[in-house]
């Protein structure tokens, strides 16, 4: 396949994502994530790394954000969101933190491609992302020419950034209001 072929399938793949994406989970989210009084974000490997993009966005639109892992982290309690990305629902430590998060009285919601599995069950909340996942099961995914769990690891960029500019619109805040929110010492 060469460089264009390629680009055009993977273009595709991520616009029959979109196609396929929830919209009353997305709305459902976007509700939680503006009344929450604190956010708490985790996930692991790739989606992991999306994840914590998310959670820099979220403090730029002004809501209290914290990577869980931080030493900076403070402990959960009622009134906050846990949001664990967990792209087949079948990583143990995750579930562990719901679990955790649970006994906190924090809502807890599960981004994942296998909302069958165990793990999105734990939570109150989640969102199905129809991308194909790594060792994911539920056959209702876009399929993907690309290795693993690429594509949904993909989509979350695209995905959380489009939920961002979404909620920033709701919330009437500007791009500028978002930048003064931006790390300013580097």
């Amino acid at each position: 396949m060469s460089y264009r072929e390629l680009y055009e399938v993977l273009l595709e793949e991520h616009r029959q994502v979109f196609a396929a994406q929830d919209e009353l989970q997305l709305a459902s989210m976007m509700q939680l994530i503006m009344k929450a009084k604190r956010i708490f974000v985790t996930g692991c490997g790739r989606e992991g790394i999306a994840a914590r993009s998310f959670a820099m966005r979220l403090m730029h639109l002004g809501k209290e954000t914290h990577w869980l892992w931080d030493d900076t982290t403070p402990g959960m309690q009622s009134g906050d969101l846990f949001i664990a990305v967990n792209g087949c629902g079948k990583i143990g430590y995750i579930d562990y933190l719901l679990d955790q998060a649970g006994k906190t009285g924090a809502s807890r919601l599960v981004i994942t491609g296998a909302p069958l599995e165990r793990t999105p069950q734990e939570a109150e909340y989640s969102l199905f992302v129809p991308a194909c996942v790594y060792k994911g099961s539920d056959m209702r995914v876009v399929k993907s020419v690309q290795p693993m769990g690429n594509l949904f690891e993909q989509h979350l960029f695209l995905l959380f950034d489009v939920i961002v500019m979404l909620l920033a619109d709701k919330m009437n805040l500007s791009h500028g209001q978002m930048e003064l929110r931006h790390r300013n010492i580097e």
